[in-house]
């Protein structure tokens, strides 16, 4: 069994071989020099956290040499010979496969702006990129930020709490425009504006210009942003050239099916670089960015590549952690015809998104830290059993949902 990509996937699949009785040889491929690492605290703990950050680790190689998995750091494979089975390393190494699973994750977008700074923005998609930013996150220090997403979101929380003044740049006309309902999206915008960032939505980027050891963004309308640092935060796009190369076909993503099985029977895909059918959608092809999903899927897969022919159950879910709040979604909100708001207290509360034929498709939450978990976990199971859950019993605070489930 051979893993290309040692992030959450590959790493839990590396590791469910293992605990799925598989006994013959396991070699999980990564890039980077680090021991194997959770990507969330990237933009909030390693930011705000001690003086010396260390990644955080999901196995070390004293775990992965314990469970007999041959762990090649700081190596990139660059070709798959599908007649032959074996994948080819840069440095010439070969390594046969039965089974081969594609790991390869996700890297920041860049977007190319016209200008001569646009060369000074910084991304965030590494430890090593988290630390080169956060030393660059100093008291007083200008910071644009370019996105309203969740990356550039929580980046901005975390560069306001190191004291930096923040300015972030969405040309959408709100904040989390993808995926998020606007009146969750309308809290977020007033914690942050709260915390002195200023958020300018609605306008796009004329050109990034160099100035001094800094930059200066050009507004489509005019204004200008001065910034020391400039980072983009405009989401991540699947790593698929190596998959490419081996004309595995390719739709957003590695295209897969839903046992994450590649148009290669041989081959498997997992993580942030694949996509696949979701049956609780009617076989809707979704790809997922996202810890929880990366973990399921590294799982699945290996289970799949020892024959076990299952499909993908989860229903998709995602948190964000920005200042005091916490924000949860679990499935497809752009599923839904009907929302029903259901309040837990006066600064939390949980929308959920019903389809036409009164199915629970979706549900998101807000509030002050886990004020929002047990219901949206609840909901989670909800949606996965395909359930049409009475509207004014989600709308009532008082009932507990766990009711729902048992009916």
């Amino acid at each position: 069994m051979v893993i290309i990509g040692a992030g959450e996937a590959g790493v839990r699949a590396a590791l469910a071989l293992r605990q799925e009785g598989h006994a013959g040889p396991v070699t999980l491929v990564g890039d980077e020099a680090h021991a194997p690492y959770e990507r969330p605290p990237l933009s909030k703990d390693t930011l705000t956290g001690d003086d010396d950050p260390q990644p955080r680790t999901i196995a070390d190689a004293a775990a992965l040499a314990a469970a007999g998995i041959e762990w090649l750091a700081g190596r990139r494979a660059v070709t798959i010979e599908r007649a032959d089975r074996r994948v080819v390393l840069a440095d010439g190494t070969a390594l046969a496969y039965d089974k081969l699973l594609l790991a390869t994750g996700a890297i920041a977008r860049r977007i190319p702006f016209p200008g001569s700074g646009a060369g000074r923005c910084l991304t965030l998609r590494s430890f090593d990129d988290s630390l080169a930013l956060r030393r660059r996150l100093s008291p007083g220090a200008r910071v644009a930020i370019i996105g309203g997403g969740f990356i550039g979101l929580e980046l901005a929380a975390s560069a306001s709490r190191r004291g930096a003044t923040v300015s972030l740049i969405e040309a959408q006309p709100r904040i989390l425009a993808r995926g998020v309902p606007a009146e969750i999206a309308e809290v977020v915008h007033r914690r942050h504006r709260d915390a002195g960032v200023a958020l300018v939505c609605g306008t796009g980027i004329a050109a990034i210009e160099a100035e001094g050891e800094g930059a200066v963004v050009v507004l489509a309308d005019g204004r200008r942003v001065e910034a020391d640092l400039v980072v983009l935060g405009v989401g991540a796009a699947p790593v698929t050239a190596l998959a490419e190369a081996a004309n595995l076909t390719i739709d957003n993503g590695i295209a897969a099916d839903a046992t994450l099985r590649t148009s290669d029977p041989d081959i498997y895909a997992a993580g942030d670089c694949c996509s696949f059918p979701l049956p609780v959608y009617g076989g809707r092809r979704v790809r997922l960015e996202s810890w929880r999903s990366a973990q399921e899927q590294g799982g699945l897969a290996a289970r799949n590549m020892l024959g076990a022919g299952e499909a993908v159950s989860a229903v998709p879910w995602f948190w964000s952690d920005q200042h005091d709040l916490t924000l949860q979604v679990a499935g497809l909100a752009d599923e839904g015809v009907r929302t029903v708001r259901r309040d837990l207290t006066a600064d939390a509360f949980i929308l959920f998104h019903l389809a036409a034929d009164g199915r629970l498709v979706a549900a998101g939450g807000i509030g002050p830290g886990n004020a929002v978990a047990r219901d949206i976990r609840l909901a989670e199971m909800l949606i996965g059993r395909r359930a049409s859950p009475d509207p004014a019993l989600l709308a009532e605070a008082g009932y507990r949902l766990k009711g729902l489930l048992a009916a």
